[in-house]
């Protein structure tokens, strides 16, 4: 019998490993008994905590998001603009901490399970609305209506676009620029805007916004 209070230690050591698993042996060959493996641990514990693999697979998405909404929440607290804010989402998406290979090897095989597994594509769904949200939230200070819509809903396609193009490239999208990319295109949209507004771009210094 597992020792009181280990359920939430060995939950993680399972879910650490199924991330292991998945850079090694890739998405299809991630079994439970390499998990297990992995973990140190018996087979039956994934069964005892999880209820099965697909349920581990799920929580182990869930972590993953969760790591990443934490990163998120602690950057946007430094920022004091709305510039500000959708940098800092983009530093949180962007971060070392979320482009490791093996972080970007589990994201990457979640993607591709999404349109297979209902829970793993109404956990991809809290993705995409939270960075949808996030963002909008901030182009709604510097940009009216539909626009604000657009901007929020590009930037979120950049953002996915890079960061997949960058990790099926075997390069961390940290390491390609990823961040200096988003960020050009960021100020890119709001000149454009602007532009056709007939509103100040301040200068480019945008930042100061």
């Amino acid at each position: 019998m597992p020792k009181l209070g280990m359920q939430p230690v060995r939950r993680r050591q399972l879910i650490e490993a199924t991330i292991d698993t998945i850079e090694a042996h890739g998405f299809a060959e991630t079994t439970i008994a390499r998990i297990s493996k992995a973990a140190g641990l018996s087979s039956g514990i994934i069964a005892h905590y999880f209820g099965g693999k697909n349920a581990l697979l799920a929580a182990t998405m869930r972590s993953l998001l969760n790591d990443l909404q934490r990163e998120m929440i602690q950057r946007q607290r430094r920022a004091a603009t709305p510039i500000q804010r959708i940098e800092q989402i983009l530093g949180a998406n962007f971060a070392a901490e979320q482009s490791t290979p093996k972080i970007c090897a589990a994201w990457l095989s979640f993607y591709g399970q999404v349109p297979h597994s209902p829970e793993l594509k109404r956990l991809h769904r809290v993705y995409v609305s939270r960075l949808r949200s996030n963002l909008l939230h901030a182009f709604r200070q510097l940009l009216p209506g539909e626009e604000a819509e657009r901007a929020a809903e590009g930037m979120s396609s950049m953002i996915d676009g890079i960061w997949v193009r960058a990790a099926l490239a075997r390069c961390t999208p940290e390491a390609a620029g990823a961040h200096i990319i988003a960020d050009d295109y960021l100020r890119m949209i709001l000149k454009h805007y602007r532009a056709q507004a007939g509103r100040p771009d301040n200068g480019g210094r945008l930042g100061a916004i």
